[in-house]
């Protein structure tokens, strides 16, 4: 796989020979057991898979490539370009400006915009009407346009079923960048797009396919998730998911599923081929990756897992809800959100507002803590919050036996 010209700020001496050690000990990423770093009075169990995917070190690249070929002009974002804000407050702090926020809200009125400025299309796409916005505006966004390929591919399966004339059914969450772009592009392959949250979401949408309840039911359940003209009497009876490619990839693979077998319910299982779709390679490798070294940490014995990145990052949240099955789980941004060893900061996903637990570090002989990012975030904001709280304890061991152990441990040269 290619490799990025990413900064070295991003990056982690101690989070990369780990990540190293493990590459030669499964590379062909089998073992989706963590990786323990024993310090004495703490142990970190670290996923296998975390941080920086593909698609996020494509768009850094292409961001500081805009920077440094473009001195004295004004570069903008179309909006985040990533949901990390240590990384999008490093782009500001360079110059760049976003045109909207993350829910498409103008922030700079693009009539400022002029042919000799950047704009950077950002890792999660954007809408066809924007791109066209700013190219009658001379704008070339294809110069500097970060979308992730991974979502380019959700793209070319929309286009492949929507000109077999099936009914596109995007699993994601309707007002995310991502989502939003996704949908647009599905508007104009296929005569009929929706969009569902969840498997909750996909249930309720049973009843219009069957044909038990009525037209203007439906467009009042499911209003603003749906293209115009969407006649439930035509358009559910061929139908292929694609997804926002950070959603949970197992609920995406469960509702595709359920939708298959309304078809059969609906036409018979002899038919399926007429009416449903398969379109199972639109999950992207480093959700799914990174969800099931998830699932590896659930095997362990924590008291407590970290899991670090953006609060309006997608695929964060999924790993948040993750560890929420079995452990005590604080969904911080940085280190900053540790304030002392008994005080942390942290964001409560479900209810979308930040809280504050006192006594998050148990009182034990040795506290073991579960470490994961989404793939939006540094690793070297993963070493922030480890040094951290080694801070809080004493009689720790170095780093650098830390990491022998590691490597004897792997057999990694």
């Amino acid at each position: 796989m290619k490799t990025f010209n990413v900064p070295d700020f991003y990056r982690s001496p101690v989070i990369t020979k780990v990540k190293q050690f493990r590459k030669t000990q499964d590379p062909r990423k089998k073992d989706n057991s963590p990786t323990v770093l024993d310090f004495g009075p703490v142990r970190y169990y670290i996923a296998r898979h975390f941080g920086f995917c593909y698609g996020v070190e494509n768009a850094i690249e292409i961001a500081f490539k805009a920077l440094t070929e473009n001195p004295g002009k004004n570069i903008f974002l179309l909006s985040e370009m990533i949901h990390n804000p240590e990384v999008n407050k490093d782009l500001t702090s360079r110059g760049v400006r976003f045109l909207q926020d993350t829910h498409g809200r103008e922030l700079i009125p693009f009539d400022v915009l002029t042919n000799e400025d950047i704009v950077m299309i950002p890792a999660f796409g954007a809408p066809l009407e924007l791109i066209e916005i700013l190219e009658k505006r001379g704008i070339k966004t294809e110069s500097y346009n970060t979308t992730c390929p991974f979502v380019e591919r959700v793209w070319k399966k929309s286009e492949q079923i929507g000109k077999a004339r099936h009914t596109i059914v995007i699993h994601g969450k309707h007002t995310h960048e991502e989502t939003r772009s996704t949908f647009s592009r599905s508007a104009r392959d296929s005569e009929a797009v929706i969009v569902v949250r969840d498997m909750e979401e996909s249930k309720r949408l049973a009843p219009y396919i069957l044909g038990t309840k009525t037209q203007l039911e439906f467009e009042e359940e499911f209003r603003g998730k749906f293209t115009p003209g969407f006649k439930i009497s035509e358009h559910f009876n061929r139908v292929g998911v694609i997804n926002q490619t950070t959603m949970l990839a197992t609920e995406t693979q469960e509702i595709a599923d359920y939708f298959k077998s309304l078809m059969i319910e609906k036409f018979g299982a002899d038919q399926i081929s007429e009416h449903y779709a398969d379109t199972r390679d639109t999950l992207c490798y480093a959700t799914n990756e990174n969800q099931d070294a998830t699932y590896g940490l659930l095997k362990t014995d924590a008291d407590l897992a970290l899991v670090v990145g953006g609060y309006n990052s997608s695929n964060t949240s999924h790993l948040v809800e993750l560890c929420e099955r079995k452990f005590p789980t604080y969904f911080i941004s940085s280190a900053a959100e540790i304030e002392n060893a008994s005080r942390i900061h942290h964001y409560n996903y479900p209810k979308k507002v930040k809280e504050t637990t006192e006594n998050f570090l148990p009182g034990k002989d040795v506290v073991k803590i579960i470490i994961t990012s989404g793939a939006s975030c540094p690793d070297s904001l993963l070493e922030d919050v480890i040094y951290k709280i080694n801070g809080f304890f004493k009689n720790i061991d170095s780093v650098e036996n830390v990491l022998k152990q590691i490597k004897t441990q792997f057999n990694a040269e």
